[in-house]
C-alpha cells in the first residue's frame, strides 16, 4: 500500500518518480508560483509543467525559493508541438532549462505525437538523455501505434506515457500495453475536471471513507499503479488532493470504478490533433 505523498514508482531506467505529483496546467504568473509553493509546503515533491503552459519561469522560482534540496524534487516539463524536430527540440529544451533555472530536468516529454516528426524529436531526446541533461525521457498522449514505432525504430522504451485517464476514460488496452512494455502510465485530468463529482458510485465511496469523490479517484489511480497529477490553485484543494494515503479501496471497489468507463474524453484524441 502506498502510504505517503513521497512514495515513488521506479521507472524503467531505475529513476524514482513520486506516484502523486502537482499539475500546473493553465495556471500562470503569481497564481501558479503561489500554488507550487503551497504544494511543496504540503509535501508534494513532483511538479509537472510544460513549455506551452507559459509558466516554467514561475514554477522555477517557486522551486528555488522553497529551500528544498534539488535531489528531493522531481520536475517534469514537455516539448510543445511546434518545436518538434531534432535541432528545434534541442533549442526548446535549452529554453525550458533557462526558464526553470535547472541544469537537469528529471523528466522530459513529447507533449503530443503530431503527424510525422516525433521520431526525429525522439532522436534529440535520446541525445539529451545520453548527455545527462535529463534523467528520464518519455511521451505524452501517445497511442499504442506511436509507442510501437518508437520502440521498434530506436530500441528504447519511453519511461513514461502521460495521457488523459480517469474513470470515464480508463484506456485499458493502453494500460495493458504500457504495463507489458515497462512504460509508466501517468494520468492528466485525473478527476475529469470535476465532471465526476456527482457520480453515485464515487459519492458512495466518498461517504464510506470520509473523503471527496476526487480523493477516491486519485486513490484509484495510485492503486492501479498510475502516476497522477491533479491540478489546483486553491490551497484547500491542494491539501485535500494530497490527503489520500490513509485509506485503501478494496478490489471490488476498484472494479466498480473501472465500470464507469464510457470512453469519454475532455481533450482531443491524439490521432486527430495535428498542426502544420
Amino acid at each position: 500500500m502506498t502510504k505517503h505523498i513521497t512514495d515513488c514508482t521506479i521507472l524503467n531506467n531505475g529513476v524514482t518518480m513520486p506516484w502523486l505529483g502537482f499539475g500546473t496546467y493553465r495556471a500562470k504568473g503569481k497564481e501558479v508560483q503561489q500554488a507550487v509553493e503551497t504544494a511543496l509546503e504540503v509535501g508534494y515533491r513532483s511538479i509537472d509543467t510544460a513549455s506551452v503552459y507559459g509558466n516554467e519561469e514561475e514554477v522555477g522560482q517557486a522551486i528555488a525559493s522553497s529551500g528544498i534540496a534539488r535531489n528531493e524534487l522531481f520536475v517534469t516539463t514537455k516539448l510543445w508541438n511546434e518545436d518538434q524536430g531534432f535541432d528545434s527540440t534541442l533549442r526548446a529544451f535549452e529554453a525550458s532549462q533557462k526558464a526553470l533555472g535547472l541544469n537537469v530536468i528529471d523528466l522530459y516529454l513529447i507533449h503530443w505525437p503530431g503527424r510525422d516528426q516525433y521520431k526525429e524529436t525522439w532522436r534529440a531526446f535520446e541525445r539529451l538523455y545520453s548527455e545527462g541533461s535529463v534523467r528520464a525521457i518519455g511521451v505524452s498522449n501517445f497511442e499504442i501505434h506511436h509507442l510501437r514505432e518508437i520502440i521498434n525504430e530506436f530500441g528504447t522504451v519511453p519511461a513514461v506515457n502521460q495521457v488523459e485517464l480517469h474513470p470515464g476514460l480508463i484506456q485499458q488496452e493502453l494500460q495493458d500495453f504500457c504495463g507489458e512494455q515497462g512504460i509508466q502510465l501517468e494520468a492528466w485530468s485525473p478527476i475529469m475536471r470535476g465532471k465526476l463529482n456527482n457520480e453515485s458510485t464515487l459519492k458512495g465511496l466518498a461517504q464510506k471513507y470520509g473523503k471527496t469523490p476526487a480523493q477516491i479517484i486519485l486513490r484509484w489511480d495510485i492503486q492501479n499503479q498510475i502516476v497522477t497529477i491533479p491540478k489546483s490553485v486553491t490551497p484547500e484543494r491542494i491539501r485535500e488532493n494530497a490527503d489520500i494515503f490513509d485509506f485503501e479501496l478494496t478490489p471490488d471497489e476498484l472494479r466498480s470504478i473501472d465500470a464507469l468507463d464510457s470512453d469519454k474524453r475532455t481533450g482531443p484524441h491524439p490521432d486527430q490533433l495535428f498542426w502544420d
